[in-house]
């Protein structure tokens, strides 16, 4: 019999587990119909599932269509137990994505989408409750075209109809359509598989509406996989039954799985195991049926196999990537007087065996436990399976953000380790990757340098360790980290000593680097009355909160957009309050982000990173017979290997300051009002007289090996006037006795530094300092100010003026409002603090002295 694996996922509360139990119960698989709100429900067979009415925890069942057997895995619905979701759709060949009929695509339903592609899952779209007064199949119908995919197709119809309509889902259908005068099943279902078409049914679960044709559906357009001969298998979950007995639940992805087989295998440390296979079983809810073997399509739990985990792949089968989602907030757990916190980190560690996702983290300096979760649902969950499983009633303290951490600019960094008959040098390059990279280990390192079981070695090593930043001591992510050199002793030289030399490498980088401190952002849906759309979005500005126009939709107002995590943990309350009860948020997790207030997080953690011996930066080098330690800012000075990387400095050469320097002062000579402004800054040109009649020589920039910026035009630099004024030391003391000198004094800098920048700057003053009931535009040698309306502020016209520009334009906006930056960066500008210009006019003030003291 061919075997079919289908997950259901939803968006919580859409009917999904109520789905399934109608399938079940429709093709014979339970003879007893459940209910979720009873607690009756065949696969939510926890009790706290049945308690809460949502599955946590994904389930197994199996039912017949034909001479197809498929294998149903129900997954979680909620936010805080997607990782759960994403572990399963690894085994899936095809997912049903229930959608409610009066709520349509949630912000939940997003972050699945997301994952079915990640996963390349085939998908049936079943949309539930059409029983219910405003579910309307046309409005649902471009709901899922416009937000989902436009190859959401309507399979309600007979076989004509949904042929119809496939064909315009691609060119080969609609060609084969055309020549053919219609489409066999067979060309829906391949189309079907490989995510061309997308059908959609409708009906209703809980009144067993349209189940029956659905089945049919299903079993008419899915295709059974083909798999290899050789053994393989996929691990997506661990789970422990009522004896304790420890399951592994997996997927034959090829060849055949008995009883008393031995397969080896590498557990997450990377050691070589071999287990014997116990015994196999196949669930449907809570009850199994025990089997002598397992073939290709299978999904089963066999037991007898230790240290596997989910994600795992066993035989010719590689391991799953990264997961998408991952933990946003730190609980520290709070344990009762008499529990002793080493047997409770044990006892933890069970859970985490369970959920990967679940990060346990030991605080040796503070003997604290700590650990990483989703959300407050999460929370309540594992408080009641500790106190049902270890018989102790353990607390959460207030969650703290997850932060992580990365660097701006590559760095190489230096480890070495040299106690006395003991050698080991490594180099370390470390790259900034892009946002939701992760970490990836590799090596550019030569043989002829360092054998190859050394550089496995190192790169074991690597992967290992949980690396944690400068900043705030919070793990490392978005980096690739290479080998690119190292050296070892003939007689000396031992495992050990390069774990020492790799960590103080990469801890040595770190130092060296510019470290970015990144947080998590939600990505938000907020549904509020129209009457308090102005309440939300100033409640969205003051939490650094990226949103889009509100989309209305009669009394309702939408506003999407993402904001960090630490702003909207406790939002959901406040939305409720000022909306007496109208009012909804969803939330869903979209990554991680530079943080919006990195030095005031950086004060609260306290993180001393030159107190943190056991991740030591330094190195230790031996000298008569003895070893001593070297400071990380001084390792350079005495390690043993030249820097293997060639890092591009990202900053201008001499050569190319001069050019800006020299382009300016020729601009300037042509011009006799910037002329008049750069002299009473640097001072007459003091020039031979004879050089005086040489005809200036045109620079041609295309002769030059400069970077230049893929734009239709100019390069544009937007200055908040009023902002930079009151940010610069200088002219904030001039603008306390007279704010037009002031004004007029970086209206002379800003001449000086668009002449040595070569862009298109405009300056822009609020209306408030200048009265007029126009806008005024004029040009001053060679920069454009604008004053503003009297009813406009700078901010408003830098914002849609920066909208316009950014589109064919690089523009930048130099300004420190914090609002306002994040708008620019929305509006696909790059933002520069008024403290950054500054350094960036000195050091073109700088440029512009040296040369002409170079011409003297």
């Amino acid at each position: 019999m061919k075997n079919i694996t289908i997950g259901i996922t939803a968006h919580v509360d859409s009917g999904k587990t109520t789905l399934a139990e109608a399938i079940l119960y429709k093709t014979g698989a339970i003879r007893k119909l459940g209910r979720v709100d009873s607690g009756s429900s065949a696969l939510d067979t926890d009790s706290i599932e049945r308690e809460r009415g949502i599955t946590i925890f994904s389930a197994q069942a199996e039912f017949t269509a034909n001479d197809i057997r498929y294998t149903l895995l129900d997954t979680p619905g909620h936010v805080d137990f997607t990782a759960e979701t994403e572990r399963t759709m690894c085994v899936l060949d095809y997912a049903i994505l229930v959608i409610s009929g009066t709520d349509g695509v949630q912000s939940h339903t997003h972050t699945l989408w997301k994952l079915l592609q990640k996963y390349e899952v085939p998908v049936f779209i079943f949309v539930n409750k059409m029983d219910l007064i405003g579910a309307e199949k046309s409005s649902i119908i471009h709901d899922l075209s416009n937000k989902l995919s436009a190859e959401c197709v309507d399979f309600t119809g007979n076989s004509s109809e949904i042929a119809e309509v496939s064909a315009f889902c691609s060119e080969k259908l609609m060609e084969k359509y055309l020549s053919d005068n219609g489409l066999d099943t067979t060309d829906i279902a391949e189309a079907v598989k490989n995510r061309e078409i997308f059908p959609c049914f409708f009906g209703s679960a809980l009144k067993m509406e349209g189940i029956e044709e659905f089945i049919g559906i299903l079993r008419d357009y899915s295709l059974p996989s083909v798999y290899s001969s050789e053994f393989g298998a996929k691990v997506y979950k661990i789970s422990y039954d009522q004896k304790g007995t420890r399951l592994t639940h997996l997927k034959i992805m090829g060849g055949k799985l008995c009883m008393r087989d031995e397969i080896n295998y590498r557990d997450i440390d990377s050691n070589d195991i071999t287990g014997k296979i116990s015994s196999i079983r196949f669930y449907t809810g809570e009850k199994f049926r025990s089997s002598e073997s397992a073939f290709s399509g299978d999904v089963c739990a066999v037991t007898g196999l230790a240290g596997t985990y989910a994600g795992q792949g066993i035989g010719f089968i590689r391991n799953s990537d990264r997961a998408f989602i991952e933990p946003v907030m730190t609980y520290k757990v709070i344990l009762p007087d008499e529990v002793n916190v080493y047997d409770a980190l044990k006892d933890l560690r069970l859970f985490e065996d369970e959920d990967p996702q679940l990060h346990i983290v030991w605080n040796e300096q503070n003997r604290e436990i700590h650990i990483q979760l989703m959300g407050a649902v999460q929370i309540e969950v594992l408080t009641r399976k500790i106190l049902d499983k270890f018989e102790f009633a353990a607390e959460f303290a207030d969650g703290a953000v997850a932060y992580k951490e990365t660097i701006r600019f590559p760095v190489e960094g230096v480890g070495h380790y040299e106690p006395l008959r003991h050698y080991a040098e490594a180099h370390i390059l470390l790259e900034p990757l892009p946002l939701g990279s992760g970490l990836v280990f590799d090596s550019s390192c030569s043989e002829d340098e360092l054998d190859r079981n050394w550089q496995r070695l190192i790169l074991t090593h690597l992967a290992e360790k949980t690396h944690i930043g400068v900043l705030t001591g919070s793990p490392i992510t978005d980096m690739k980290l290479t080998l690119v050199a190292g050296k070892a002793h003939l007689k000396h030289t031992e495992g050990g000593d390069f774990r020492q030399a790799t960590y103080r490498a990469v801890r040595q980088g770190l130092r060296s680097a510019e470290s970015v401190l990144l947080e998590p952002y939600y990505e938000y849906e907020l549904s509020v009355p129209n009457e308090n759309v102005g309440r939300a979005i100033s409640d969205l500005q003051h939490k650094s909160a990226e949103f889009s126009s509100p989309e209305m939709y009669g009394d309702i107002s939408i506003i999407k957009g993402y904001a960090p995590v630490s702003e909207f943990n406790s939002y959901q309350a406040e939305v409720i309050a000022y909306t007496r009860g109208k009012g909804r948020l969803s939330l869903n997790f979209s990554g991680y982000r530079e943080c919006h207030d990195t030095e005031r997080i950086i004060a609260e953690t306290g993180y001393d990173c030159d107190g943190d011996t056991e991740n030591c930066a330094d190195s230790i080098f031996c000298s008569h017979g003895a070893g001593y330690n070297v400071k990380w800012d001084k390792v350079w000075e005495c390690m043993h290997i030249p820097f293997a990387a060639d890092l591009n400095n990202s900053e201008e050469s001499y050569e190319e300051k001069s050019l800006k320097a020299s382009r300016f002062i020729e601009k300037a000579v042509s011009d006799e009002e910037l002329m008049a402004i750069f002299e009473m800054t640097y001072g007459k040109i003091k020039r031979e007289p004879s050089r005086a009649f040489k005809k200036t020589k045109v620079v041609n920039i295309e002769d030059k090996n400069l970077r230049l910026p893929k734009y239709s035009g100019p390069d544009y630099l937007l200055v908040d006037g009023y902002n930079i004024i009151f940010s610069w030391e200088d002219l904030k003391k001039i603008a306390e006795d007279n704010l037009d000198a002031a004004r007029g004094e970086l209206i002379n800098r800003m001449c000086n530094y668009q002449g040595y920048a070569g862009c298109e700057l405009i300056l822009v003053f609020d209306a408030y300092k200048v009265k007029g009931k126009h806008r005024d535009v004029e040009k001053y040698c060679n920069i454009n100010i604008v004053y503003t309306k009297e009813s406009e502020t700078a901010d408003t016209y830098i914002e849609r003026v920066t909208h316009t520009l950014s589109k064919e334009h690089r523009v930048r906006v130099a300004t420190s409002d914090g609002v306002e930056q994040m708008i620019i960066l929305g509006n696909g500008a790059m933002r520069i603090s008024a403290s950054e210009f500054k350094k960036r006019c000195i050091a073109a003030e700088t440029a512009i002295k040296e040369y002409i003291d170079s011409m003297k």
